[in-house]
């Protein structure tokens, strides 16, 4: 009887990710179009108006650190100013180094 109450505990769920009721998988696969429809009115105004040359920049510099990041490890922090930046489903599993005018404060987003 203990054996299969060590064995339950060893078993570990992992948190599954979900934005408004959608799983990361199908957010990752979604057009931005539809995306934008789960955002509030303020991040679809801001898409609708285009990503400028800084946040993009941002997401691909992400996108680089965690395709050199070797499997099953986080990848290397990318330092940035951009505060008001909104958060992509493509930025999750990144580490972030966001300023704070002193120093730059580790964010992982999830």
């Amino acid at each position: 009887m203990a054996e299969v109450e060590e064995t339950q505990k060893k078993k570990r769920t992992f948190r599954k990710f979900t934005f408004r009721g959608v799983d990361l998988d199908q957010l990752l696969d979604m057009p931005v179009e539809q995306l934008m429809e789960l955002m509030h009115s303020r991040a679809r105004r801001r898409f609708s108006r285009g990503l400028k040359r800084k946040p993009m920049a941002l997401v691909k510099k992400l996108r680089k650190a965690k395709k050199e990041a070797p499997p099953n490890e986080k990848p290397e922090i990318v330092k940035t100013h951009l505060r008001n930046m909104i958060i992509v489903p493509e930025m999750v599993g990144s580490i972030v180094g966001v300023y704070n005018g002193k120093t730059f404060n580790q964010v992982e987003v999830k």
